[in-house]
């Protein structure tokens, strides 16, 4: 990590590879995300509207959409698809160059590895998952929305009005910023394993393998840690 950070900085930056990634990513997990995002908002649409409901509070329904969409479902929805997706094909890529021995031959020849290869990729990754995390919120929100409207007959003003009195623009800061640190953090891990795979075509498939756990480990705790701490800086608005 603290390699991709301090190579950064230094030039030429890998632009042309920079978008091919980008592109790569956004072509693997942009139909994903969207099937994904439809279902986020209208679980929680009518989960919690049919919970709201028995308490006669339906018109809060729309803030469930604030507290769940944009702040959680959001990141982590994208942050599963960047490292499910994305991450298993920059490890599996990794991992070939690794027992080709074309990583050892770039060395040899002067030429960074992490410089020309992994500071692209994990820059990709952070770009497309902000991208992502955008859509997903829109998407979430938009379902939620039908869903509470049509299927429980809930009236579009209340949806609307308890959704812009519960948000506040820190809670869509805080989904952008979990976003890229979740890209961030999936493209070095995935990098790493594949970089580090040994044994042959099995090697490459155990760091693969290893490379998805442990980012969806590493993203869950990472999640739980950022939220903790924007609750403790951030005070939620009340209705």
């Amino acid at each position: 990590m603290l390699d991709v950070v301090v190579t950064s900085f230094r030039l030429p930056f890998q632009f042309r590879e920079f978008l091919q990634q980008a592109w790569f990513i956004v072509t693997v997990t942009i139909i994903p995300t969207m099937f994904v995002a439809i279902p986020f908002g209208a679980v929680i649409a009518l989960q919690v509207g049919g919970l709201i409901q028995q308490f006669g509070a339906q018109s809060f329904t729309g803030s469930a959409a604030v507290l769940a969409v944009v702040k959680e479902a959001g990141p982590i929805a994208t942050a599963l698809l960047i490292a499910g997706a994305a991450g298993s094909a920059i490890a599996s890529d990794f991992g070939a160059r690794k027992i080709r021995e074309e990583l050892d031959a770039m060395m040899v020849l002067g030429i960074d590895p992490i410089h020309r290869l992994v500071v692209p990729r994990v820059w990709a990754c952070v770009m497309v998952a902000v991208a992502l995390n955008g859509l997903v919120t829109i998407v979430g929100v938009a379902g939620g929305y039908f869903f509470n409207v049509v299927l429980q007959d809930g009236t579009p003003g209340a949806y609307i009005a308890s959704f812009s009195a519960l948000a506040q623009v820190p809670d869509l800061v805080q989904a952008m910023v979990k976003s890229m640190i979740f890209g961030f953090l999936a493209a070095i891990v995935a990098a790493y394993k594949g970089m580090n795979a040994k044994g042959g075509p099995k090697g490459v498939g155990d760091a693969v393998n290893e490379a998805v756990v442990i980012t969806f480990t590493l993203l869950f705790v990472v999640n739980f840690v950022i939220s903790a701490v924007y609750l403790q800086l951030v005070p939620p608005r009340g209705m």
